[in-house]
């Protein structure tokens, strides 16, 4: 039986990204051909969405199609102007939140992470949303680890993705979670996209000069992320920036949306990852060019953040040798 897919649309979806489920999904298949997803959408009431677009959308279903979902996606929609301005969650949508099983897996792309962490669902995890607006969600929810670095964040149960097209490369990852590079890439090749992307949300991030060079945090940041095989310390980075420990942690928490320690493991992380992706280091190695200084550290924090080991997410993001043709027969 395919794994059900249930896709909730509220007011102000994005066209686009409503359609990104089913649009790869239903592009995973068996040997027989026969689809490993079935995916469908329902609304609060079963009535018609109001797009972003300026037209409505027709759905069949209510939101009780949630309680038989395996996974549940919540698309991206324009977030109320309440929701961003307490972090708290609309009383419709949290009563249609409760429908989902406890085991059932929930998916949120770009601003529905608004949704999942005012209904407490994030508390203690690490998550993403559109780079735009990852200062304002660190601010309403600070008991999530906000990156706003990645385009996807994998929790196990719960998965967070990027805005726009991100949330092909969540589905592409599901797809490979679920059933191997080969399926995932199959589909890939059907939706006429990359299997996977190169960098995170980091390479699409505005920088503008900042108006007070002296008071930013970025030069240090740039001194700290030339030093990652280094065992570096807040007493340093503040010490870099000439300013006091607790100074620099606020600025640095303002401009950058998390805290100086935090962000510092986020980027060896990343390396970590660039390192196991693209070369054939030892775990152990990685641990050491990363700052970790040993690979117990390295594989906790792995762990910790993105739910396997080094090994495994070498086994499953490790690009494969292109293939050559062979020269023609002469």
């Amino acid at each position: 039986m395919p794994h059900r897919v249930v896709v909730l649309a509220l007011d102000g979806v994005l066209p686009m990204d409503l359609g990104i489920a089913s649009r790869v999904l239903d592009e995973a298949l068996d040997p027989t051909g026969a689809r490993l997803y079935s995916v469908t959408t329902c609304s609060l009431g079963g009535r018609p969405v109001r797009t972003n677009g300026g037209f409505r959308i027709i759905v069949d279903n209510d939101e009780s199609l949630l309680e038989s979902a395996d996974t549940v996606v919540i698309a991206t929609q324009e977030p109320e102007e309440h929701l961003l301005a307490t972090g708290q969650l609309p009383g419709e949508v949290a009563a249609a939140l409760a429908r989902i099983r406890p085991l059932t897996r929930i998916v949120s792309l770009c601003t529905s992470a608004f949704l999942l962490a005012a209904g407490g669902l994030l508390d203690g995890l690490r998550a993403t949303t559109h780079w735009a607006l990852c200062g304002q969600f660190a601010r309403l929810f600070p008991d999530v680890e906000v990156d706003p670095d990645v385009l996807f964040v994998d929790n196990g149960r719960i998965l967070t993705a990027a805005g726009g097209a991100a949330g092909i490369d969540l589905f592409l990852h599901l797809v490979r979670r679920d059933h191997g590079a080969t399926v995932a890439g199959a589909a890939a090749r059907r939706c006429v996209v990359a299997p996977w992307r190169e960098g995170g949300q980091a390479q699409f991030i505005e920088h503008p000069v900042p108006k007070d060079v002296d008071r930013s945090t970025s030069a240090t940041r740039q001194w700290a992320l030339n030093r990652l095989t280094e065992p570096v310390t807040l007493k340093e980075m503040a010490r870099h920036a000439h300013m006091s420990e607790r100074t620099f942690t606020r600025r640095f928490r303002a401009e950058v949306g998390t805290s100086p320690l935090q962000w510092l493991v986020q980027s060896r992380l990343s390396q970590a990852r660039r390192l196991l992706e693209s070369s054939d280091l030892t775990v152990e190695r990685i641990a050491t060019a990363c700052g970790f200084g040993d690979p117990v550290a390295l594989r906790k924090h792995f762990h910790t953040h993105l739910g396997l080991s080094p090994l495994a997410y070498r086994r499953v993001h490790c690009a494969p040798e292109p293939i050559r043709a062979e020269p023609a027969a002469t």
